[in-house]
């Protein structure tokens, strides 16, 4: 049964005599032995949802872990997290309205060449970078001892 607002115009060419196109909207249908089908309809692509990069539950004990000592230590008061498309960012905060001291970042496209987790100062220098993050999280650990002599 061909759709409303339908045009009908006989097939030609690779499409045999008793095929009919239906046109409606732009997309063309063939009827082929009573079956239809729809020609020139985009293919959807797999898995074509935008995916948001995060820290693993692992991941968040050791940098929380990390953070606990700090706050304790009266050095850091504040965090936040962001989950964005290409990368998840756990940044810390000496006060809440400023600017974070330090940004732990996981980019997991860099895992097979510089490494996925990176430490990142204040000015935007890169302190320490790999793809073991306890590893990677000692760089802040020196500067809790220095605070607590």
């Amino acid at each position: 049964m061909p759709p409303e607002n339908a045009t009908n115009r006989t097939g030609a060419g690779i499409i045999g005599g008793n095929d009919t196109i239906y046109e409606a909207g732009g997309v063309d249908l063939v009827l082929r032995c009573g079956k239809s089908s729809v020609m020139n309809a985009p293919t959807p692509f797999p898995n074509s949802a935008p995916t948001q990069i995060a820290f693993h539950r692992t991941e968040l004990n050791a940098i929380l872990s990390l953070y606990g000592r700090f706050v304790a230590a009266g050095e850091w008061r504040d965090y936040g997290i962001s989950h964005l498309k290409e990368v998840a960012v756990f940044s810390v905060f000496r006060r809440t309205a400023e600017h974070p001291m330090y940004r732990i970042e996981k980019r997991p496209n860099l895992r097979m060449k510089q490494g996925q987790y990176t430490v990142i100062g204040m000015e935007g220098r890169i302190l320490k970078r790999g793809n073991d993050l306890r590893q990677v999280l000692r760089v802040l650990e020196r500067k809790l001892i220095r605070a607590i002599d």
